[in-house]
């Protein structure tokens, strides 16, 4: 091949190869969905995404707060996390003196006010390195990842099951007594019907008698 025809193959090659790049590249610094937040606007503090959790988690460089209440907290958290109610701003304030002290908090996911409320409630206090895991319990299960069930959720989900199954039960035997009462009777194409009480009237309690007398 002479060199008149491999230019044009060479021009063409390195265009593909320039519009091929900058593609790659864009792809490549989109984020994916362990490093992606909520992202909403004006709030008092700023979010941390998944992957950041997984981080904090691993180096312990931070606590973890769950604020939900503890019976949440017992039947389902991120291993590693520390219960704190959100309830409990004082409790917060003890535990963490340090207004500089770095705090992540967390709760039921996006909808979840729990976080956000405590968070700009320490804002107003002094606090200076609050930061939320807005996408909460909901999406850390949702992406892989495990959670830790306590004893005392081990027990509230037990008695919760016992009060259904005694409920249902009770309903079942209502229905079968409310069945049994009613006396049912075949129509003439096979089907049970339930036979209601005669009613008494004047006429029928006048002809029993005159039937007596």
């Amino acid at each position: 091949m002479t060199t008149n025809h491999c230019r044009p193959l060479c021009f063409l090659a390195v265009i593909l190869a320039l519009a091929i790049v900058p593609h790659a590249a864009s792809a490549q610094s989109l984020p994916t969905v362990h490093k992606t937040t909520l992202g909403e606007m004006a709030q008092a503090t700023p979010e941390v995404s998944t992957e950041e959790v997984v981080r904090i988690l691993a180096s312990g460089s931070e606590p973890l707060l769950d604020v939900r209440s503890p019976e949440e907290f017992a039947i389902a958290h991120i291993p590693g996390s520390i219960n704190l109610y959100e309830k409990e701003v004082e409790l917060v304030r003890q535990r963490y003196p340090d207004k500089a002290t770095r705090l992540v908090f967390y709760c039921n996911g996006p909808f979840c006010g729990k976080s956000k409320r405590l968070s700009e409630q320490l804002v107003v206090l002094g606090y200076t390195h609050v930061r939320r895991y807005q996408l909460g319990l909901p999406v850390w299960r949702a992406l892989g990842h495990t959670v830790q069930t306590d004893l005392g959720g081990f027990r509230y989900i037990y008695q919760g099951q016992r009060r259904r199954t005694k409920t249902a039960a009770c309903r079942t035997k209502i229905r079968a007594r409310a069945s049994s009462s009613s006396p049912t009777q075949r129509t003439r194409h096979g089907r049970l019907q339930r036979k209601l009480p005669a009613r008494r009237t004047g006429t029928v309690a006048i002809s029993v008698e005159r039937s007596q007398t």
